[in-house]
Order: C-alpha cells, then structure tokens, then sequence
C-alpha cells in the first residue's frame, strides 16, 4: 500500500486546486482521477461553453451589422470546425493539468477510486491510504425520470454533438438550459425552451428572468413556462415531447437541463462513514469537514455553490488550513458573483430584492434602470440593458447588485470587490464615471 500525506479522490478544479497548494506547501500528494484532467469545468463545463457563447456572440455581432447595413457579407457558422477547434484547446488544458502536477511533485493515479475505509481508496487490485482524504468528485447531469427519456441527452451530450442541431428543445428554466438556448439560437438553430416553473432563473433575482425572458422571445426562441413533460416518442428521425396540455414534435435534439446530482454512488461512500445530505450531497462544515476526522470534501460534491471559483478558493483554504500556517482559513460566501452566459449575459452578486426585503425587512431601498447600450444604438433590434442595486440600512449598504446586458460578465467583478467592502450607495455616488459605457449607469442611479 502506498501512503501520502494528501490523498485527492477526483482532478476537477477544486481536487486540482487543493492539490498543487498542499505540494506547494509541501505535502506528499497523490491525485486519483478516472477521466480527462481538469472535470466538468474544462471539459464538459465552464471553458466549452464560453467558447460555444463566444461564438454565438460573433454570429450575432454579423447578424447585427448586416441589419445596420454596416457588413454585406453573408456566412453561417461551421459547427464541425468550431467543435474541433474547441476539444483541440481543451486538450492543450489537459496538457497542462498533467504537466502541472509533474511540476510540483502530484503523483496522479489514473482509474477509478473506490472507498475500501475513510483513509484509504482500492484503484483496481492497487491500494492508497492519505493521513487526509480528500473527496472533489464533482456532480454530473440529471436524466429525468420518464419514459422515453434515452431519447434525448444532456449538457454533457451536447459537448458531444459533431454537427449542430436542426430543431432543438430545451428542457429546463435554470442557467444551464438558458446557456445552451442562447448559444444554439444564436448560432442558428430552431429552439424551443420549456421550464417547469413560471419563471426563468427562479432562484435569482426576479428582474433577470423576466428580462432574459422578453431577450429570448425577441431573439426567437419559444418560450414555454409552467410545463411539465410526461413522455418522450420518436417516429422516424424526430423527437416528439408529451406534455400534460398536449403534444409538441419535430425535433431532432433534446436537451435535458434539469439539475446535476453529486458523484457519490459509486464510491462506496458508506465505508467512510460520511454523512450525506437529503439530495446526497456530502455534508461538510465551514472548514471542508466530513462528520469523520481527517475526511473533507469541496466543490460540486457538496452543497456549495455549484461554481468553479469556488470549489478552487475551498481546496485552496483546506490544504492551507491543512498543511500551512493559516489554521482557521475558510471560504468566505457571502458575496459569490455568478455571471450566466445568456444572450444577453448576466451578471448577479447579493442578494435578491426579495431576499434583501426576508433578511432587512423595509429597511431597503432598490434603484434600477433600463436602457439602450451603445454597442447597440444603430441596430434596428436594439437589446436593452437592465440593472438593479439593492440596498440596505440607513447607510443604504449595497447588498445586491444585479445586470442583463452587454458586459455584464466582465463589468460585475470590480463591483463585487466594493460590495464585498461593505460600499454604500453614496460611495457608487461619489465614484466618476468612465463615459460613454454601460458601467457608469451603476454609479450614476438615481
């Protein structure tokens, strides 16, 4: 049996991450992961999706510059190219992950771990025990229990796809699912989306969804709300859905986007002892503890929220709690900015102004605004922008801070620096602003 001080089950971001800090600080780490390097994020996740939205952004920047008769050029997206160009990129990632590990001493171990105690993982007939064991085995995507549900794939079936789909329906209200309709519209495809609720991004600001939802209708995706499907058929080469108020065909692609369940099942998790929440997720406490001494858990494996950032900034606040000189290090979520990748994009820090009125009552005060961006001033289409700060207490602290538009992924995370330093509604008041952008209309609301 071979011992390490560290013993990682899992190589997504948060395994990665925890990893190479404990190496750095000087551990003896192994690393056990059964697929490509870097998880979900890397190869089924974060990185192939923004590259799919960036594309989606270019098609609709020429669709734009034709209709302003400022482009006369005609083209449609090859979506073989850009499929092989983007696994050719994500291979250059694993690349990296692998040679990053022979830099700072990981011993990666290739195959699938399975709990034999709390301290140590069987890889077929080989044996490994870990002073600290740590699980990062991340979430995978739900299939929905009804019948004919072989019929249609998931967000990881959609990494998969070689040619782009003709006529997609897209099942689900939450980010993932309006991630992949914005991006297959944009690139071209029919799309229908239908949630079960009666809003889009229910657990968000109630603002952004409905703004999402008018995006959508303009753009030309069907919309469906308060549905429920009961069936799935196919008859020839298309996917007919059974709803409860009728029936809906013609599709060749259905994408189910309906919430990831934790990877536990197949670890023998019960030999450790762990205790597992109500949906299985492992329950760990503010410092990445497990009920069993010397067992912890970060990332989509546990109940945080399901972000890359934040399964990287908990591995890395384990190993230097673990093996560093900062004891009492945690991972602070009080303010955890979340960009969507919708057309347009969102971005959401705080919290809602439902939420801000449960926690604060009518001590609140919300500004919000709605406007024509420049980017889109000659456009006969033009996409408004839509923003909303949530403030609280009679220093009016910014407690929520929440944008639809054209560069609301890059223009939250300075904003979530100063509200995560408690600024107030006078101190966006009192910053000049940057003109002409869509940024300075937060510090100039009134």
């Amino acid at each position: 049996m071979e011992h390490y001080d560290f013993l990682v089950l899992g190589a997504g971001s948060g395994g990665i991450a925890s990893g190479n800090r404990a190496a750095a600080l000087g551990a003896r780490v192994a690393v056990i992961e059964m697929a490509r390097l870097g998880g979900t994020c890397v190869n089924l996740g974060c990185v192939p999706k923004k590259i799919m939205w960036n594309a989606a952004q270019f098609e609709e920047r020429l669709t734009e510059a034709r209709a302003g008769h400022l482009h006369a050029g005609e083209g449609a997206c090859d979506f073989g190219a850009l499929v092989t160009a983007r696994e050719r990129y994500i291979a250059g990632l694993n690349a990296r992950y692998r040679e990053k590990f022979a830099s700072t001493g990981v011993t990666l171990i290739e195959g699938m771990g399975v709990f034999v105690d709390e301290h140590t993982l069987a890889v077929g007939t080989r044996r490994f025990s870990g002073e600290h064991v740590l699980i990062a085995t991340g979430a995978r995507p739900v299939i929905p229990d009804l019948p004919g549900a072989a019929l249609g794939i998931t967000s990881d079936g959609f990494f998969a796809l070689k040619s782009q789909p003709r006529r997609a329906a897209i099942v689900g209200g939450g980010y993932i699912a309006v991630e992949l309709a914005g991006v297959l519209r944009a690139l071209g495809s029919e799309v229908t989306l239908l949630a079960r609720r009666g809003r889009l991004l229910a657990s968000f600001d109630d603002m952004l969804g409905d703004e999402l939802c008018a995006a959508m209708h303009a753009q030309g995706i069907q919309v469906m709300l308060d549905t429920r499907i009961t069936e799935a058929e196919q008859a020839g080469g298309d996917i007919t859905l059974v709803l409860e108020t009728g029936r809906l065909g013609g599709f060749d692609t259905v994408i189910f986007a309906i919430g990831r369940s934790p990877n536990v099942e197949d670890l023998n998790i019960s030999a450790t002892g762990a205790r597992l929440g109500p949906q299985g997720h492992v329950v760990v406490d503010a410092l990445q503890n497990t009920n069993v001494a010397g067992l912890y858990a970060v990332g989509d494996v546990t109940g945080a929220p399901a972000l890359t950032p934040v399964a990287i900034a908990a591995g890395r606040a384990l190993a230097d709690r673990l093996f560093g000189s900062a004891p009492a290090r945690r991972l602070d979520t009080r303010f955890v900015p979340t960009v969507i990748f919708t057309h347009p994009p969102i971005g959401t820090v705080g919290l809602s102004e439902a939420g801000a009125r449960h926690c604060h009552g009518d001590g609140i005060k919300v500004y919000h605004t709605r406007f024509t961006p420049l980017v889109h001033a000659l456009s006969p289409h033009p996409v408004k922008t839509a923003m909303k700060l949530v403030t609280a207490g009679p220093e009016e602290t910014v407690v929520g801070c929440h944008i639809i538009g054209e560069g609301a992924d890059e223009m939250l995370q300075g904003f979530t620096v100063a509200i995560r330093m408690g600024a107030t509604k006078r101190d966006f008041d009192e910053t000049i602003a940057i003109h002409p952008t869509s940024a300075e209309e937060l510090v100039t609301l009134t």
